[in-house]
């Protein structure tokens, strides 16, 4: 019998930290009616935070908060804002604060993305990404800071790997991202002495979420199946770990710091279109992909 890679376990987070890590706690989550941003937000509520989770669409919001609350037994408040126009983030974080009386905790999540070579990009999609993402983070930044500091809390960006090297049909991410990284460092630095720290995540493919349901390959081969040093695709519990830990005081001493949580595929960089075919015949790859070309 051939010799078998291991495979690293899911680790609930109950399971490592204490559930009451967070009890008096608030968290404020941009992003954080669905995919990677919701699985971060039960995280900190499982520990013990309240939480408001942020969006442009209030009946998922809503449905979303039920949920929350319902498997968590704290308050999770959804609040409908655009991270695009800073009065919408503003009065979320003014409800927020009537609600709770204070932020502790901000993940910036909003992300907008979709497949498509340089060529296929329009103008004003380049212009929508960055604003979602970079400005997006920015203004939120701007909308809750001064409750953080009052807090001495702490900022999580949600970013990728996607810059770290080329990633074709990903310019337009992979420029607001790491629009977000420097973001992240800048206000370590300027916040730091304040006693706000600020990090960021970047999550490598994660199994089941929308974004990777929507952005791989119909098909996954056998090379893009084995790039893998853990032995598996990431879970949204692999983000929910690291969440709890950077914003616990077990990461006191960590800020300004971007931590890939990708199960070590950056390592074993594999492009997950066809290279040089899908830059050079784009129209060859589109049964690939299941995002916009």
């Amino acid at each position: 019998m051939a010799p078998q890679a291991y495979v690293q376990p899911i680790v609930a987070s109950t399971s490592v930290f204490k559930t009451d890590l967070f009890n008096g706690k608030v968290l404020f989550c941009t992003g954080g009616g669905s995919g990677i941003c919701k699985g971060m937000t039960e995280a900190m509520m499982r520990h013990g935070a309240n939480a408001t989770i942020v969006g442009r669409k209030l009946d998922r919001l809503q449905q979303s908060a039920k949920e929350l609350s319902a498997k968590t037994g704290r308050e999770c408040l959804p609040a409908q804002a655009d991270v695009r126009n800073p009065a919408s983030l503003k009065e979320a974080v003014a409800k927020t604060i009537e609600k709770f009386g204070r932020i502790d905790f901000v993940i910036c999540g909003a992300a907008g993305n979709f497949l498509a070579p340089i060529s296929g990009v329009s103008e004003n999609a380049f212009k929508t990404v960055m604003e979602i993402d970079t400005i997006g983070t920015y203004n939120t930044i701007k909308a809750t800071i001064a409750h953080v500091r009052a807090a001495k809390g702490a900022y999580i960006h949600v970013s990728a790997t996607l810059h770290y090297s080329g990633t074709p049909y990903q310019v337009h991410v992979s420029a607001a991202k790491a629009g977000v990284d420097a973001l992240s460092a800048v206000l370590a630095v300027e916040e730091g002495p304040h006693g706000v720290r600020s990090n960021v995540i970047a999550p490598g493919p994660i199994a089941g979420t929308e974004g990777m349901d929507r952005l791989s390959p119909k098909t996954h081969d056998e090379r893009f199946n084995s790039a893998y040093p853990v032995g598996r695709m990431g879970d949204v519990k692999d983000i929910e770990n690291a969440t709890v830990f950077l914003f616990s005081d077990a990461a006191a001493y960590i800020t300004g710091q971007v931590l890939p949580v990708d199960g070590g595929t950056e390592h074993l960089r594999h492009q997950f279109l066809p290279y040089p075919q899908a830059v050079l015949e784009p129209e060859k790859v589109k049964h690939m992909i299941k995002g916009k070309l």
